[in-house]
């Protein structure tokens, strides 16, 4: 027999035994992960994740029986958001190898899905197999329309796809009631062209994290959700104020670069206050709930603020360059103030992290040192 401990792990991205069946995660050893299977499948006994958990358990049985030294777990990710849920699977495996001392696994997924997440577990822990549980369907026309059914009553893609659809439908007609059917069509593939492009980029995943701080700041009668509906309304009279500048400079014959600086040039003294605002409230839970976090957040107004001066800076030699509009500073001025701001700049970051190194220094808001760190050293 190999001195190897393998660890069968069953991965349930989602969080389905958390949100439907209310099982905390991690869970270890075959009793406690048949209890959860067999919780989830009373739920929802139409649940992928429940046959990933007995196909996890039935590898557990069949390669102690050939006498391997297994464990078994299950991790769980988060039901709303899949970075914040990535997060939390990387830190329980961690905890899951440490406690059981595993060497290797073997995955059990319950479709692609969940294989997305494997870089992250490999990580961890080798993986020396995958096993992809696919259950048994009839392939024809009901089965597929059950399939489509199931997606759209999941609210986590129900939002995806039917807000979207609604939305450009909503905006055509509405175009079209006020006859004008080309701006509509324009303003349709202008929608769904920023929703594709926030859904590529990955940009509404920040949007739901920032939706969620905004909630639980309320949820808890926290002063950073005063903080946090003011930067927005600042954020948009940012955004406005950039595209009024954008009309007031805009000339026919200048390029991309020349018309984005000048939204720059109207909008940035909004935006960074916007932020500023924003990153005030931040540091007050900060320092009223996690002091030893008080150091990473400190720097960033600084930098916020030292960016913003830069790209002030960079705006108004731009501007002053051209010859086609009437900008009240010219050339030689627009030099000297992107030289004091970017000099200026600079020096609000050199601050920030000057500050952030002495704070680390002080024993209010030192980093607290890992546990376990010379257990961990000696074992490797």
């Amino acid at each position: 027999m190999s001195g190897d401990r393998t660890l069968i792990l069953c991965v349930d991205r989602d969080n389905d035994i958390g949100f439907k069946a209310g099982i905390q995660s991690p869970v270890t050893g075959r009793d406690s992960c048949l209890e959860a299977a067999t919780r989830l499948g009373l739920e929802d006994p139409e649940d992928s994740d429940v046959n990933a958990i007995f196909q996890g358990i039935k590898i557990y049985d069949e390669r102690r029986e050939k006498g391997d030294d297994v464990r078994i777990a299950v991790v769980a990710g988060d039901h709303y958001n899949t970075i914040d849920g990535d997060r939390k699977i990387s830190e329980d495996l961690r905890k899951v190898v440490w406690d059981l001392e595993v060497t290797e696994c073997i995955l059990v997924t319950d479709g692609a899905e969940d294989e997305f997440i494997l870089p992250v577990i490999q990580s961890r822990v080798s993986v020396a197999s995958v096993q992809r549980v696919i259950v048994n369907q009839m392939p024809n026309l009901e089965g597929t329309y059950y399939i489509i059914k199931k997606i759209l009553d999941d609210p986590k893609h129900a939002q995806s796809i039917l807000l979207p659809v609604g939305l450009v439908m909503l905006i055509f007609a509405v175009g079209s009631l006020l006859g004008s059917t080309e701006i509509a069509i324009f303003i349709v593939v202008g929608v769904l062209g920023i929703f594709l492009l926030f859904k590529g980029l990955g940009i509404d995943e920040y949007f739901n994290i920032a939706l969620r701080g905004l909630q639980e700041s309320f949820i808890g009668g926290r002063m950073s959700f005063v903080c946090y509906i003011a930067s927005i309304f600042i954020g948009l009279l940012g955004i406005i104020m950039g595209l009024s500048s954008f009309l007031t400079w805009y000339t026919a014959d200048a390029g991309v670069l020349f018309y984005l600086l000048t939204f720059v040039y109207g909008a940035v003294g909004y935006i960074v206050a916007s932020i500023l605002i924003a990153l005030l409230g931040k540091i007050i839970d900060v320092v009223q709930n996690d002091p030893k976090m008080l150091p990473r957040a400190i720097t960033l107004p600084f930098f916020v603020m030292g960016l913003g001066l830069i790209a002030y800076g960079a705006s108004v030699y731009i501007i002053s360059l051209s010859a086609t509009v009437n900008f009240p500073i010219d050339g030689v001025d627009g030099i000297r103030i992107m030289m004091f701001t970017t000099i200026g700049g600079l020096i609000l970051a050199f601050i920030g992290f000057y500050i952030q190194k002495a704070l680390q220094k002080t024993e209010k808001y030192a980093p607290e040192v890992k546990e376990k760190k010379g257990r961990r050293s000696a074992r490797d």
